[in-house]
């Protein structure tokens, strides 16, 4: 076994919003992960949507909590719905704000992925230039091929890094890596290496040989398929050193356990499976 190059602790640790999602509302989840010692998570929009983002705000900024990223934005959705969410992820304090390109379904390209994909590298220059202004870096986040019709039809890091050195050297987007979306891709430890300082976050759930449901049965870390522990000595030789960002949507698993089991799940399994 390939062992990581460092100890993990709690401060190391960041626990996605999302995981709660399907147990708890804004207010329940950070009180679950204030009471379970957890130090950092990732905020997830629709949550902050449905509270209401004044009541969310001042929640949020009770609990003392530091929020490593905003999920998600969408390049095709317009500049408009991009600079509202930068500044969402201003106003809570986000180091980053997660952005995927969006699926198909309502972009109106008429040549198809095609046209879309010779779209990227302008969209992606203009949200860079969008984002200078403010204290939160765009973190571009490849996903699955299985999501490339509604969610994002980049679906490799090797297609990513391509579109991000198109964009030009003043390029200041980074990436999201995520092992779920990623774990299937060859030559991930030379990919990662190119990527070197770009990874902002760095995702981590596990692939069930036995899923249900290919978005919403992500697997707790040493559950599935994915060396994790390999995967963070890749990050690591790549020069990544921020949080691990455990993000699990899980509806007929975890999501039907309570929150502390879930979290102590989570806490239990740091060094160990991730």
């Amino acid at each position: 076994m390939v062992v990581p190059v460092r100890q993990l602790g709690l401060d190391d640790l960041c626990v996605h919003q999302v995981c709660l999602s399907g147990q708890c509302d804004f207010v329940s989840s950070l009180a679950n992960l204030v009471a379970a010692g957890m130090k950092r998570t990732a905020l997830w929009n629709p949550m902050i949507e449905t509270c209401g983002e004044g009541q969310a705000l001042s929640i949020w900024n009770d609990s003392g909590l530091i929020a490593e990223s905003l999920c998600v934005a969408e390049l095709f959705a317009g500049v408009d719905t991009l600079r509202a969410m930068l500044d969402r992820a201003d106003l809570f304090q986000a180091r980053t704000l997660v952005l995927i390109t969006g699926g198909l379904e309502n972009t109106g390209f008429e040549g198809g992925i095609d046209q879309a994909r010779t779209s990227l590298p302008e969209l992606l220059a203009q949200a860079n230039e969008l984002a200078r202004p403010y204290n939160v870096r765009l973190a571009f986040e490849p996903l699955h091929p299985m999501v490339c019709g509604h969610r994002s039809i980049v679906s490799s890091l090797g297609e990513a890094l391509d579109l991000l050195d198109q964009v030009g050297p003043a390029n200041e987007i980074g990436l999201a890596i995520d092992t779920y979306a990623l774990w299937w891709e060859d030559r991930l430890d030379q990919k990662l290496i190119r990527a070197g300082k770009r990874i902002l976050n760095y995702h981590v759930s596990d692939w069930l040989s036995d899923t249900s449901d290919l978005r919403l049965d992500r697997g707790m870390p040493g559950d599935g398929q994915i060396n994790l522990l390999q995967w963070r000595t890749m990050l690591e030789q790549a020069g990544h050193s921020g949080p691990v960002e455990i993000e699990i949507f899980s509806r007929d698993r975890w999501w039907k356990q309570t929150p502390e089991s879930m979290l102590n799940r989570i806490r239990d399994s740091i060094n160990v499976a991730y």
